[in-house]
């Protein structure tokens, strides 16, 4: 399979790329400058439709994962980021007419559902959720997954994986394992009673392992057909943060303190709890995760050097 991943520098793209490749599948990457190696320069919010329309037909991938996207910035960074770029991209793809149009795998996040329904009384968070998104950050990422749902019903072939709390090796700074494991780095091998500063701990989360995160998505690249436009990726397992940070400090080997005085992520600070209701990945893509948190914070930890 010829899988053009979009976004191949981020976290899940990274990972994406790299098992991919391991796994026999020919990786196209692209990306906005042609000095970082990616196979296509492509910018998806400069970039006109037409001119991205040309330079993925040309490339003729069987899949276009979209990873790319922002996480953090001001309203107008993160609207370009994730939903003019969105709109650049499904267009594109709806432009396709000499050939058929690649299948397009979107990734989502569980930000969009906010303090949805199910997500209020603390029970596992399903794709039918009313949204109600606690941040712009959470806004932006709904306004790519309607784009995705709407190039749909014009006939593209489309999905949208909505993950929940990605852990692994590489973790970004600005999610809470990989602002722990970076902490925890700085303080030394052998630190003792030294201490790390985080926000508020009481939040229940879904964390899944990257490697199970990808799982999803080349399921889904490689799945017969897609009977269903929004799919969530999690572990099933609802987690409290505190408890994360207390096992990764255990795999560290480390003794040190906890100070939860410091700010909150501005993406889900909002959210007492937000476990993922993961069925229906389950039956459409017949997908599972397989590794648990031990081994999700034994690679993160592995990885953070």
């Amino acid at each position: 399979m010829r899988i053009l991943v979009i976004g191949a520098s981020s976290f899940i793209g990274g990972h994406l790329r790299r098992v991919a490749a391991a796994d026999g599948h020919t990786v196209l990457t692209a990306g906005r400058s042609r000095a970082d190696g990616w196979s296509l320069r492509l910018d998806l919010v400069a970039d006109p439709a037409d001119r991205v329309q040309s330079l993925i037909a040309s490339a003729a991938p069987d899949v276009v994962v979209n990873c790319a996207g922002a996480t953090a910035g001001s309203a107008d960074v993160l609207a370009a980021a994730n939903i003019t770029a969105v709109h650049t991209l499904v267009t594109a793809l709806l432009g396709f007419a000499d050939q058929e149009a690649p299948r397009l795998v979107h990734i989502g996040s569980a930000a969009e559902y906010g303090a949805a329904d199910a997500d209020a009384a603390g029970l596992p968070v399903a794709e039918d959720a009313d949204p109600r998104p606690a941040s712009v950050y959470g806004v932006t990422k709904l306004g790519g997954t309607r784009l995705v749902q709407l190039a749909r019903t014009a006939g593209l072939d489309a999905v949208v994986l909505r993950m929940f709390n990605v852990v692994g090796a590489g973790a970004p700074g600005d999610s809470l394992p990989g602002a722990v494991a970076s902490q925890l780095r700085q303080l030394g091998p052998h630190a003792r009673g030294g201490s790390i500063k985080l926000g508020p701990l009481d939040a229940v989360r879904d964390f899944v392992d990257a490697r199970d995160a990808v799982d999803a998505v080349l399921a889904a690249a490689a799945a017969p057909a897609l009977p269903r436009d929004v799919l969530n990726v999690g572990s099933g397992v609802a987690v409290q943060a505190r408890e994360l940070v207390r096992r990764l400090i255990a795999v560290a080997g480390l003794d040190v303190t906890v100070h939860e005085d410091s700010a909150g992520s501005a993406r889900t600070a909002a959210l007492a709890a937000q476990p993922a209701d993961i069925s229906r990945a389950k039956t459409d893509l017949g997908w599972r995760p397989r590794r648990d948190l031990a081994e999700t914070l034994r690679d993160l930890w592995a990885g953070a050097g």
